[in-house]
């Protein structure tokens, strides 16, 4: 059996040579407090959080406005020919560039859980490039692309974060994983953390999961290193359509992250995830 197969008993699945060491990346999808935990655990890595420029557009005058409905054949009860022909009522939000990165503790990493990311002048002290940050690393360094948590059900539009970093990648190794959670039910809280909490954000969260009375269970899917972008035998082009993107690495972990975790890739980024929170925050004044 691969390693990026279904394993028949929950909890991580062993990859044999899954051993990040000094100066090597861990891709993964962001959903909760609880996958941090375990990377802080197993590997000791160094957490790094993005950052925007403040000149990045606002999500609300960056999206183009839907365009209107002015025929709409077959019967209108919401299915069949009038669901297909009706657009979608929101186009996912303008890409915002990722300028940077800063490092932070553990501490830092589980408040960030929820937030998204944060707008930075350029030459502010500590924002340093992935490269010039992995470059000194004493550990390995952990990255998410999707730059913020969602609640699991869909992988987030991933940021470019590697347009530099040629593939196969040959200066470093990348290992990638998905962290996947069981859907919340009447008993059971869920142990994603998509929406951050209005105060001292995460611990509601953790005391919701750390008192509930039903076991929560997670999988952590880990691809083979054989199979990574960093092997020597990694075909972009069984993941790539020519021509598509400019960050050739960060298309390919998407796509390996989607298919070892099993979820959907959708088109909504962090920005759009900004945009609701403005909204929701709005709401609850």
């Amino acid at each position: 059996m691969s390693s990026h197969q279904r394993s028949n008993r929950r909890g991580v699945k062993p990859t044999e040579g899954w051993n990040p060491t000094v100066g090597d990346l861990i891709v993964s999808n962001w959903t909760s407090t609880v996958e941090i935990l375990w990377l802080a655990f197993r590997f000791d890595p160094i957490f790094v959080l993005p950052v925007h420029s403040p000149a990045a557009p606002d999500p609300q005058l960056s999206t183009p406005p839907a365009s209107p409905i002015t025929h709409t054949p077959g019967r209108r009860t919401g299915t069949g020919s009038a669901a297909i022909s009706s657009p979608a009522t929101r186009a996912p939000t303008a890409p915002v560039p990722i300028v940077g990165f800063r490092e932070v503790s553990l501490l830092s990493m589980l408040s960030a859980t929820g937030h998204v990311v944060t707008a930075t002048q350029l030459g502010t002290s500590g924002i340093e490039s992935l490269q010039q940050i992995r470059s000194r690393a004493d550990r390995p360094v952990v990255v998410f692309p999707e730059c913020t948590t969602s609640n699991g059900r869909g992988l987030l539009r991933f940021s470019e974060l590697f347009k530099d970093v040629d593939v196969p990648v040959k200066k470093f190794r990348v290992f990638l994983m998905c962290a996947r959670f069981d859907p919340p039910t009447a008993l059971c809280p869920s142990m994603t953390h998509p929406i951050p909490s209005m105060m001292l954000n995460p611990l509601s969260h953790i005391f919701t999961l750390t008192t509930s009375l039903i076991p929560l269970s997670m999988s952590i899917k880990l691809l083979s290193p054989t199979d990574s972008p960093s092997s020597g035998t990694f075909l972009a082009s069984e993941f790539i359509t020519q021509g598509k993107t400019d960050d050739i690495l960060t298309e390919a972990c998407a796509a390996l992250i989607a298919q070892i975790g099993k979820i959907k890739r959708v088109g909504l980024g962090w920005e759009d995830k900004r945009a609701f929170l403005e909204f929701y925050r709005g709401k609850r004044r």
